[in-house]
């Protein structure tokens, strides 16, 4: 699906009546439907067939954004199964693993940066709660409409941009240097993606 051409019937439809060029329109319903006889018949008459062009479009429009909208929740459904892959252990087991990913010289830290790992114990559990809901979600209803699953879906990716760029400030602190941006070569000899499991 063409989605600059979604866009442009959005915004053809978004034009005042008054301001519309519905021989445009026209147009766009005749590379919509390859329907030329429709066609020629609108622009026949097209002062007294506004109303069929802007019907026309308005239901193909719907239909494109309503597809466009489920294919950008599949693409986030698949972002959020390697989030949950990565960092969301199953409840029982995170229980029993010890905190991961702290540091030797934690206690040492400022109280920003020693912050951020608090912090992201809470982003984990939310995420958590977000991943059982989204489960519950597709129990309850196998056709769950993706309107009830993007906030969601939206919110743990957020939650995992945030989780990230905390774990980045952590590891790469420097005890002694004021500025937080510069980095020490390495916080560990593992790699963090297998550290932040917790």
């Amino acid at each position: 699906m063409d989605n600059k051409f979604t866009e442009l019937i959005g915004q053809w439809l978004q034009t005042p009546e008054a301001e519309r060029d519905y021989s445009v329109g026209a147009l766009y319903l005749l590379k919509l439907s390859g329907n030329q006889i429709m066609y020629r018949n609108i622009v026949a008459q097209l002062d007294r067939r506004h109303d069929v062009v802007e019907y026309q479009l308005q239901k193909y429009y719907n239909f494109r954004v309503q597809a466009l909208t489920h294919a950008q929740v599949e693409e986030m459904a698949a972002q959020v199964e390697t989030i949950v892959a990565e960092h969301i252990p199953l409840a029982a087991e995170a229980d029993k693993q010890p905190q991961k990913g702290k540091r030797a010289d934690h206690d040492s830290l400022p109280d920003e940066i020693k912050a951020k790992y608090v912090e992201n114990l809470s982003l984990l559990q939310r995420m958590r709660e977000l991943h059982l809901r989204l489960r519950s979600l597709s129990l309850e209803t196998s056709t769950c409409p993706d309107s009830e699953r993007y906030p969601f879906l939206k919110e743990l990716i957020s939650l995992d941009k945030k989780l990230h760029a905390n774990w980045e400030a952590y590891d790469r602190y420097v005890i002694g240097q004021s500025d937080e941006g510069k980095s020490r070569k390495s916080a560990r000899a593992t790699p963090k993606k297998k550290l932040r499991n917790s």
